[in-house]
């Protein structure tokens, strides 16, 4: 008995096993047979990668062809932190060490440049990797080829890692320009923006994509950038390449034509540089101390488009910091106050009281508001409103006179009295901020107060401070002053408190004849400055700036004009316009202007100029110099410079000169910075071959050194001398 029952539990146990293996065969046979395509074309799938082939970013050229922006090659090593991951610590440890020793980093330093953006002991944007967490980190640039080629051939002791040639920006600097602030920079994509970029499906950014960050690059980006590639690699688990396959080719990006010509940007970046240079060695006879002289801006305008020829701002940058992988020095020093925030354009974003180069567009105003060409006030010492006496400029006294005269000598007392006999005439109501005020209304027609819709982002509005802004600022404000009001003190900002508390809203005369002479809260950027005395030059059109001019395919077809934009007429009659204009031809031939354009061929290349010196509390002047003919409008600001004349004055005729080909008195055109002394109507002309060449050709050739003959700007160095071939 005992016997079967052991038999009988033996062939349980054996029909058990055999189940078994029945069921673990079958299973085997499934995987192998039935499922064994399926599970081959997975792991295959796990061996090959797609790897991101990224297109060279689209060339930006200046009216004349010549490049601005270009490409270049780069040597990048890249670190796959997903293989990196995998290793053993001490494998990743050791693998670590012998890069950073490869690379002459510290390994400390090679850890945090592999870190995203927000992981502990990362460092802080832009120099952290913002890009996708998908594509390889890059930790070196511009590495020399061979040290790349050592690290492809040791590939088995550096897993994970690679070299490869990208495109880079590259500067060509034609004459030496920087236009910085024009251009603009770029740095790699960020997740959020690829993430965005794949639910629209956008196939023209990938994990590697760099994207445009300011000035142009930013403006033009999706024009500029191209269309990325695609090439697969078949790998091994450690990230070792063994054998490639399919590729899609990147498609490069169009070439962006601007208006720039760079022989003038070269002129006024100069220009404006040393007349900065120059300024901080001169006394300021106010405070005895040297101008401080802390930035500057210069704009050269067609007056007939709007279009851009020049632009410059000071202190600038070097944009090729970005293109390596920018340090955190440099980082620093870009939005550095001390170092003068150089990020900051301030042409198109700094903000500055105008002085009196607003009073063309206060006459205007006046002119069309009861005000005739015939008016005549008294251009005393001095005018009084309340119990302040509002000074004219030195104490000059001119008499009665009229409005040409009055611009011509810049006189702060006469337009005081415009200013104060508008105020009255509205009614005198300093609490109503519905009350109508026609100088205000001019200066908005003109532009100021919003931006002018330059095709750059980042524009500033600068500010017209009339009584709604007023009533708005005192609304956002009067706790703060009535709380430091009630604190101890007779200084003047606790005075100051105590009476802006009371009535901070209310706008009374002292506002309005400030705002006559430019002067008070208003501030306004160069730009608008230039695109308001374009109106004047052109009859009364105000134009929308623009730098571009076309956007060309990289076989060079024209894919697109970009034509001028108008953006309004001001509402000024024509003869009032034409008695501004002579005017204003007399400020350069007689008036405050005239000594700095004495020996110029006026009668041949008629200037009309006004000047400015802004007052700013607890600053020195800023220096203003606004100038125009039929064909170009030239502006300078110096900020804590001095005045108008005296510190832009020798700079804008220089530039002036350049732009006519004028020395000494006589004009020679074929020696003009630009063809015929106006911008080229026409584009470049894209050869079959890849060359780039002029629209217009100049007989006899143009010689950068010769127009910078007898000018006070300081010496090319020799390898920026060459021309660039057109």
């Amino acid at each position: 008995m005992l016997k079967k029952r052991s038999r009988l539990r033996l062939m349980v146990v054996q029909v058990m096993v055999l189940s078994l293996f029945a069921t673990l065969f079958a299973r085997l046979w499934y995987l192998q047979v039935i499922g064994g395509e399926s599970y081959q074309a997975a792991a295959q799938e796990n061996t090959v990668r797609d790897i991101d082939v990224q297109p060279p970013r689209g060339l930006i050229v200046d009216s004349m062809g010549r490049p601005l922006v270009a490409n270049r090659t780069s040597w990048v090593v890249t670190v796959d932190r997903d293989v990196l991951d995998k290793l053993a610590g001490s494998t990743r440890t050791a693998v670590l060490a012998r890069l950073a020793d490869t690379l002459g980093l510290s390994v400390a330093e090679l850890d945090r440049r592999t870190k995203l953006c927000g992981e502990d002991g990362a460092a802080r944007a832009p120099i952290c990797w913002n890009g996708s967490v998908y594509a390889p980190v890059p930790v070196a640039e511009d590495v020399s080829q061979s040290l790349a080629a050592s690290l492809l051939e040791q590939a088995e002791d550096f897993p994970g890692v690679t070299a490869e040639a990208r495109k880079v920006r590259a500067y060509p600097a034609p004459f030496g320009i920087n236009a910085a602030h024009l251009l603009g920079y770029n740095s790699p994509i960020t997740e959020d923006e690829l993430d965005d970029a794949q639910a629209t499906d956008d196939t023209t950014l990938g994990p590697l994509s760099v994207v445009g960050r300011s000035g142009l690059e930013q403006e033009y980006d999706s024009q500029l950038r191209g269309v990325p590639g695609d090439r697969q690699v078949t790998v091994d688990s450690m990230g070792r390449v063994l054998g490639t396959g399919d590729e899609i080719v990147p498609v490069p990006g169009d070439t962006l034509v601007t208006s720039i010509d760079a022989l003038v940007q070269g002129v006024v970046e100069r220009q404006l540089r040393q007349t900065i240079l120059t300024a901080r060695r001169t006394d300021d006879p106010v405070s005895g101390k040297k101008y401080v002289a802390d930035s500057g801006a210069a704009v050269v305008l067609n007056a007939k488009t709007g279009q851009v020829v020049a632009m410059t701002s000071h202190p600038t940058y070097d944009p090729d910091v970005w293109v390596s992988g920018i340090t955190q020095g440099d980082l620093d020093r870009l939005y550095s106050r001390r170092a003068g925030t150089p990020l900051l354009s301030r042409a198109t974003q700094g903000q500055f009281a105008p002085g009196s180069t607003f009073k063309p567009f206060v006459a205007a105003g006046a002119m069309t508001s009861g005000y005739s060409p015939a008016t005549r006030l008294n251009c005393s010492s001095s005018f009084r409103v309340g119990n302040r006496d509002f000074r004219n400029y030195e104490s000059g006294s001119y008499g009665y006179i009229d409005f040409a005269k009055a611009l011509q000598v810049s006189c702060n007392s006469f337009f005081y009295r415009v200013g104060h006999g508008l105020w009255v005439k509205a009614g005198a109501d300093a609490d109503d901020v519905t009350t109508p005020d026609p100088l205000v209304d001019m200066a908005e027609s003109f532009g100021f107060g919003e931006t002018t819709g330059i095709d750059l982002p980042g524009e500033a509005t600068g500010r017209i401070a009339d009584r709604r802004w007023k009533r708005a600022y005192w609304e956002a404000n009067k706790n703060y002053y009535c709380t430091l009001g009630k604190e101890p003190g007779e200084d003047f900002l606790h005075r100051f408190a105590r009476e802006f508390c009371i009535d901070g809203y209310a706008y009374r005369a002292g506002d309005a004849v400030n705002f006559s002479i430019g002067q008070g809260d208003t501030i306004i950027t160069p730009l608008q400055l230039a695109t308001a005395y374009a109106a004047i030059s052109n009859g009364g059109t105000l134009w929308k700036p623009r730098v571009a001019k076309a956007i060309v395919s990289p076989d060079g077809q024209l894919l697109e004009r970009i034509k001028p934009q108008r953006a309004s007429a001001v509402p000024v009659p024509d003869k009032v316009l034409r008695y501004i204009d002579t005017a204003l031809q007399g400020t350069t031939r007689t008036g405050t202007s005239s000594w700095r354009f004495v020996g110029f061929p006026l009668d041949k290349v008629r200037i009309r100029s006004k000047t400015g010196s802004a007052e700013v509390y607890g600053k020195q002047s800023t220096s203003w110099l606004a100038s125009y003919n039929e064909q170009y409008v030239v502006v300078m600001m110096v900020s804590q410079g001095g005045t108008g004349s005296g510190t832009s004055g020798p700079a804008v005729r220089k530039i002036w000169e350049s732009l006519y080909g004028i020395k000494g008195e006589k004009v020679n055109l074929d020696r003009a910075a630009e063809p015929g002394g106006k911008p080229p109507e026409g584009l470049p002309v894209f050869e079959p071959d890849g060359s780039i060449s002029a629209p217009v050709l100049r007989s006899p050739p143009r010689d950068f050194d010769a127009l910078l003959a007898g000018t006070s700007m300081q010496a090319l160095p020799p390898d920026r001398r060459r021309r660039t071939p057109r």
